[in-house]
């Protein structure tokens, strides 16, 4: 197996949004998110918005650095790279390829002036930056429509322009989001089979953001972004008679902790606490079957707040020694409640 060129650790981006008066909130959009992709690898990244899936992209990007963590590609840590160091990642080893199109694309030059562009601002210029970007046409199947201006290109066309320039520094990570958010079915399908042939061909590492949930039948694997961390990854499983399925997986962090999909726990009823056994098959997680947890659960207010926690299991400690349950639960209770509203 080839080495990981993507090595992403207890991952951590946190936004400081300033708000009208001058007060500012701290919104944090990766949660210690672990992450593997191995060079030549091919990956689809998912997630409802805001889950923190744009946020990783710009961070392997370099766009964005991790408030902690560590986000590692090939053996820089994008985290201890000074900003000129930075500077040179993003040219040098990255591509970027946007939902629009047009976003790396200047509407007054042709196809070959705009894949041009980007060779002469990285000291290639005259004939050679010429033959270079007829070659990354060709790359993209679009030498035929070199000289011709953005709106004379369907945007299938412009997407690959847009690829054949995140392809002018010959890079070794690319970066797509939402390459196909804006393109038909038909098109996004070339587009899809495009990148899939750049992969193989130039053993080009992918990483591709999109809301597409058929993305998976496209790339060799699907990872899940959920609340900022990695959920689930979706994998291709062979079957007997030589087809194959997708099968999704449950991922654990470096800690061991386990994200469970909100609709599993709304299903059986499981709020805070969950019993876990082991059997002969694996491990059993359940809904506890005293009635403890649907005391002890009863206000959501209580549940996220850790002094209440604290109350709680210091009150269910005393209640073991203690013959009256009733009396000394409402006693702790009663406490933090009267704490709370003061």
């Amino acid at each position: 197996m080839s080495e990981p060129l993507i090595l992403c650790e207890n991952l951590i981006k946190i936004y400081r949004l300033n708000q009208e008066g001058g007060a500012s909130v701290e919104v944090q959009a990766l949660q210690g998110l672990d992450l593997m992709v191995n060079a030549g690898e091919m990956i689809g990244v998912v997630g409802a918005s805001g889950s923190g899936k744009s946020t990783l992209l710009n961070v392997l990007g370099g766009l964005d650095r991790p408030t902690g963590g560590r986000a590692i590609i090939g053996k820089k840590d994008l985290g201890r790279l000074s900003e000129r160091a930075l500077d040179e990642y993003r040219r040098q080893q990255v591509g970027f390829v946007w939902q629009q199109g047009a976003r790396n694309l200047i509407s007054y030059l042709t196809a070959i002036e705009n894949v041009e562009l980007p060779l002469t601002l990285s000291g290639i210029v005259g004939k050679p930056a010429r033959v270079r970007a007829a070659e990354l046409l060709k790359l993209v199947d679009l030498q035929e429509r070199a000289g011709h201006r953005l709106e004379e290109l369907s945007g299938g066309e412009q997407q690959r322009v847009a690829i054949a320039i995140a392809l002018a520094n010959n890079p070794s990570l690319l970066l797509a989001d939402e390459p196909t958010g804006e393109l038909d079915t038909v098109t996004a399908q070339t587009i899809y089979d495009l990148l899939r042939s750049l992969n193989k061909d130039l053993g080009l590492t992918m990483v591709i953001v999109s809301h597409d949930p058929g993305i998976a039948k496209h790339v060799d694997r699907v990872v899940a972004v959920r609340d900022g961390k990695l959920a689930s990854e979706t994998v291709r499983v062979e079957k007997s008679d030589g087809g194959e399925h997708h099968v999704e997986l449950a991922i654990l962090d470096a800690a061991g902790r386990l994200q469970i999909p909100r609709e599993y726990l709304e299903e059986f009823e499981i709020k805070r606490r969950v019993l876990i056994e082991t059997t002969d098959e694996g491990i059993l997680i359940r809904k506890p079957e005293n009635h403890h947890e649907r005391e002890h659960s009863s206000s959501a207010g209580e549940q996220a707040h850790p002094e209440y926690d604290r109350s709680l299991q210091a009150g269910n400690e005393t209640l073991r020694a203690q013959s009256s349950w009733s009396k000394m639960w409402q006693s702790v209770k009663s406490r933090f409640t009267k704490g709370v509203r003061k």
